[in-house]
């Protein structure tokens, strides 16, 4: 599947398969979150990679917004330092590239933001000076994904030259 066709496809999913991720999927999809840009590319971003009943269990409990990780394959919490103005955007670049290259393998993902922040801190070693900006989980979808993406015209969010002036496909 070309990147376009992934991006133009991928879906959130929170239900997930018994279906084991392989080894080899799970380090490219953390490899592509490694070989994303940063901001001044000083790469402050960090990664915990998450597997296991017990530890995604102990994720799902240290979460507040995200319970439906349990039945996640494996998870990756994003740490960025937020002494970088743009540390959030730099985690959401590295999460997008995480789920495109996830779905190119058939992976589906979700994320979530809402933790308990002592809790994560203490159950997975997170240092002070990070913030987990935002946590994926990961797997093979429950069931078969059919469907389109619900989305607003492109004339509703995109504008040429000047805001307001909607774009549309015949004018380029």
């Amino acid at each position: 599947m070309d990147a376009y066709e992934v991006v133009v496809s991928k879906l959130d999913v929170a239900e997930f398969g018994p279906k084991t991720v392989p080894s080899d999927v799970k380090l490219k999809i953390i490899d592509a979150a490694r070989l994303t840009g940063s901001g001044m590319n000083n790469q402050h971003w960090r990664f915990i990679l998450v597997q296991g009943r017990d530890r995604i269990k102990t994720l799902a409990n240290d979460s507040t917004t995200g319970k439906w990780v349990e039945g996640a394959n494996f998870a990756v919490i994003v740490l960025t330092n937020p002494k970088y103005g743009f540390h959030l955007i730099d985690a959401g670049r590295a999460l997008q590239s995480m789920q495109v290259a996830a779905w190119s393998f058939g992976v589906a993902s979700r994320i979530f933001t809402g933790v308990n922040r002592e809790g994560l801190e203490r159950d997975f070693g997170i240092p002070k000076d990070l913030n987990p900006s935002v946590i994926v989980g990961f797997g093979y979808p429950a069931k078969k994904i059919v469907g389109k993406k619900n989305r607003k015209p492109i004339g509703e969010v995109a504008y040429l030259d000047r805001f307001g002036n909607s774009l549309t496909r015949g004018q380029l």
